[in-house]
Order: C-alpha cells, then sequence, then structure tokens
C-alpha cells in the first residue's frame, strides 16, 4: 500500500495537475483542431464562417493548457522531461509549427477577400489536421516507451515513428473530428448542423473501430501492462472501463440520430475521459514507461511545495476566466463577422 505522506503526495498532486492540464487541453483544443479539420468539407462559405465564429472566442485561450502541460512536466518532473522531450522533439517540433500556421491561417482568413480566404481555409485545415496528428504520435510512443540507459535517452531521432504511433495518430484525427462535430452540432442551426449531424455520424463509424483497434493493441506492446489489463484479479476491477466506453458509444450515437444538441457533446468528453483512463492505467505509476516512476522523476519536495502555492492560486484563475468565456459566448453561432 502506498503511503500518501510526505514526499509521496507531493508527485501524486503534481500528476493530478499534469493529468488535468493535458486532460482540458485535449478535451478544449480537440475539438476547435476538429472544427478545423472538416472546414474545406463544410457545404457552403457561409457554414465555414459559421464554423469559424463557433471557435472565435476559444481556440487561442484553448491553448493555454497544452502551455500549462510543458510547464508542469518541466518544473515538477524535470527527470521525465529531460528524457521525453529528446525522445520527441521532431514531433514535437512539427506539432508546434502546424499550430502555428493554423493560428496564421486562422487571423488572415477573416482578413481576406472570397479568392485568399479559400487558401487560408486549405492552410488551417492543413494546420488542424497535422497539429491533431503528431499529437496522437506522441501519445502513442509515450505508451510505447523510450530507449534509455541511466538517466539519458539513447535512441535515435526516429524512434518514436512506429506502427502503433501512426494508428494513434489517425485514431486522434477522427476523435477530433467526432468532438468538433457535436460542438458544431451544438452551436450552429440549420444546413451547418443538419451537415454536422452527418459528420458526427460518419465519425462514429471510425472512431469505435480505432479505440478497439488501440485498446486490444495497448496490452501486446509490453508484459507489464498485458499483466495490469488481463491478471486476475485486475481483470476483474477494471472491466467497467470497457463496458462503459461501449455504453457511451451507444448514447452517443442514439444521441445524435435523435438530433439532441448537448448530449453528443457531452457524451464525446466521456468518451475522451474513459480513453484518458484507460492510458492512465496502462502508464500507473511511470513517468517514464517501464523505466522510472513519478517519485523518481519528482522534483526535491521544496520545490514541489513552493511551486504548488503559485498553482493553487493561478489554476483556478484559469479556470475561471475558461469557464466565463464560454458563458459569455454561449448560445447560438452566425455567418456574421465577430470583429
Amino acid at each position: 500500500m502506498l503511503d500518501f505522506s510526505g514526499f509521496l503526495n507531493l508527485p501524486i498532486i503534481w500528476l493530478v495537475i499534469l493529468v488535468v492540464a493535458i486532460s482540458l487541453y485535449v478535451i478544449l483544443d480537440g475539438f476547435d483542431l476538429g472544427v478545423g479539420i472538416l472546414l474545406p468539407f463544410a457545404p457552403t462559405d457561409n457554414c465555414r464562417d459559421t464554423m469559424v465564429n463557433s471557435i472565435s472566442p476559444f481556440w487561442d485561450g484553448n491553448e493555454t493548457w497544452l502551455v500549462l502541460s510543458g510547464g508542469v512536466l518541466f518544473i515538477a518532473f524535470p527527470l521525465a522531461y529531460s528524457i521525453v522531450i529528446p525522445a520527441l522533439y521532431l514531433p514535437i517540433i512539427l506539432m508546434l509549427i502546424a499550430l502555428v500556421f493554423r493560428g496564421m491561417a486562422f487571423e488572415f482568413r477573416s482578413k481576406s477577400g472570397l479568392k485568399n480566404k479559400k487558401m487560408w481555409n486549405v492552410l488551417f485545415h492543413f494546420g488542424s489536421l497535422t497539429a491533431t496528428f503528431f499529437q496522437g504520435v506522441i501519445l502513442g510512443t509515450i505508451v510505447q516507451g523510450f530507449e534509455v540507459e541511466g538517466r539519458l535517452f539513447v535512441g535515435g531521432s526516429f524512434s518514436w515513428l512506429s506502427a502503433f504511433s501512426i494508428t494513434t495518430g489517425i485514431a486522434l484525427i477522427f476523435g477530433y473530428v467526432l468532438l468538433g462535430a457535436t460542438w458544431l452540432i451544438l452551436k450552429t442551426e440549420n444546413e451547418t448542423q443538419r451537415w454536422a449531424r452527418k459528420c458526427a455520424l460518419y465519425s462514429m463509424i471510425y472512431v469505435p473501430i480505432l479505440m478497439g483497434i488501440v485498446s486490444l493493441w495497448l496490452p501486446f506492446i509490453d508484459s507489464d501492462i498485458f499483466n495490469i489489463w488481463f491478471k486476475i484479479p485486475n481483470i476483474l476491477y477494471l472491466m467497467p472501463v470497457p463496458i462503459l466506453t461501449i455504453l457511451t458509444t451507444y448514447f452517443l450515437y442514439k444521441a445524435i440520430t435523435e438530433k439532441n444538441e448537448l448530449l453528443p457533446f457531452l457524451l464525446s468528453i466521456l468518451l475522451f475521459c474513459f480513453g484518458f483512463i484507460g492510458f492512465g492505467i496502462s502508464l500507473w505509476p511511470w513517468a517514464v514507461p517501464r523505466k522510472l516512476t513519478i517519485w523518481e522523476t519528482a522534483a526535491a519536495p521544496e520545490s514541489l511545495s513552493l511551486m504548488l502555492v503559485g498553482v493553487v492560486i493561478i489554476l483556478p484563475i484559469i479556470l475561471i476566466y475558461t469557464g466565463y468565456s464560454y458563458y459569455i459566448f454561449r448560445g447560438k453561432s452566425t455567418k456574421n463577422k465577430l470583429y
């Protein structure tokens, strides 16, 4: 049994903060990346304008959680940061470049005429698509683990490139498409909403299949993961996770077909949450999978304690202004310019 006192408690607290930051980034930036992926395929220019306006007040603020995630990893688990980041330099750089192009396309699109707007639509789409793919690749690589000797990453520049990481990259694309489509169901009306509902149903073909492939593949990556999921009595304790995932998928499909507006988005978030839980169970308690635990990679207790004071102040402020922005811009979006 773990002793949740003293130093042992601090890494767990910081791990919770890190998980919350990553989860909020994936959910909040996930839907606007999904909207970006869908953008060129919308039936009319008015639909595209409505789609962009639905995420305009939120998209840059959503990326706050990405910055926070990197910062928490750096300050709370510096040893894990020093191993994980070098192992993922290339996909992280490509993801960040894609996010920069995406942001540039978003801003220039609103100031361009019809001809240039089409070009920016395409760039916004490819920026969103590329960023999403490499986020999935990063996730898949972390789950697979890294080549580590002592406290150093010793793998190659392309060690992250594998069949599993590519599969998780593709799976995340369809997952974000589902989030984006259900967001549009919530935030739009008429033609755009009808089209978004079709996109959500289309993505429902691929999301369960890809989730199933990744879930079945995951235990065979390493014997430790296999034992976590299939060893008695673990399999009995963990059985609710896949069962609830299947039920959520069913009710999500039902909510979309029954033309509910809010429920599909909430159930899409819940589906992602079960995905987080599955990956979390597979990775616990490793900061560098199967090499170093969160306690072995954590910063000194004095540093963790001091920094926690700042996070306790700042994190609620971020949550409040994020929630307030969603409250202020509640309701349906239109094709009219916001600024």
